[in-house]
């Protein structure tokens, strides 16, 4: 890109109060061949995403995942939604029933959503793995590494206008970088043209109460960024 127009993009990112840009991105695991194929071939939104979700489907690049799931959870919403949550990797419910967000901390984010006066129907929601980790641990980085192309390929074909990462290992997967979940609230990223907000996940403030609050700012952070007008 020569200067000039990346000048005009610096600009134009800066007028819409993004403050921060990822690092820049190493080498990917390759994606599967056949959803390499959907991603070379003219675009239809609704049959690629269906080829991407067999793929995941399919995926045993985790074995220890693949063996101890009962299904993958490949995310759900409409297919042109203007936001996005990103959360972490799927529970015992969700993993029972394939569908993300619908255990405790699911309620949690539900009641969050009604709050900002949507509903889960106007939103897409995703993890960063498809496989629920043994005991609910924290995703092993090797195990992002090998989810990134499902999840990039998945906000490449969703295009959101704006993404809320919920939690530490949501933010510092798609943004890639090391910053504590703290340090990246309250400021604008750029992820591929779509802005991004971090906060804190709703598991988290199960057991932070006090966290609502600080929840609840980001929300309407993110509902000024979007021209809705914040619920009383």
């Amino acid at each position: 890109m020569s200067r000039r127009p990346l000048a005009q993009r610096l600009e134009s990112l800066a007028l819409a109060g993004v403050t921060s840009l990822p690092k820049a991105r190493g080498r990917r695991p390759a994606l599967p061949a056949s959803a390499a194929a959907v991603a070379a071939a003219p675009p239809d939104r609704d049959a690629a995403l269906a080829v991407l979700q067999k793929e995941v489907a399919g995926c045993q690049r985790c074995p220890e995942l693949a063996a101890g799931r009962t299904q993958t959870v490949f995310g759900v919403g409409p297919l042109n939604p203007r936001l996005c949550f990103f959360g972490e990797a799927p529970g015992a419910d969700e993993d029972a029933s394939g569908v993300p967000f619908v255990g405790r901390a699911g309620e949690l984010l539900t009641r969050i959503i009604e709050a900002c006066a949507l509903s889960r129907e106007d939103v897409f929601i995703l993890n960063v793995l498809k496989c629920r980790p043994p005991g609910n641990r924290r995703p092993e980085p090797a195990e992002v590494a090998n989810c990134r192309p499902f999840f990039e390929r998945q906000f490449e074909l969703l295009q959101p206008e704006f993404i809320c990462c919920l939690g530490s290992t949501a933010a510092q997967a798609l943004l890639e970088t090391t910053a504590s979940i703290g340090s990246l609230r309250r400021q604008w990223f750029d992820y591929r043209g779509s802005r991004v907000i971090c906060t804190y996940h709703p598991s988290y403030l199960l057991r932070n109460p006090a966290a609502k609050r600080d929840v609840w700012e980001d929300m309407k952070r993110l509902l000024a960024a979007m021209g809705l007008d914040v619920p009383r």
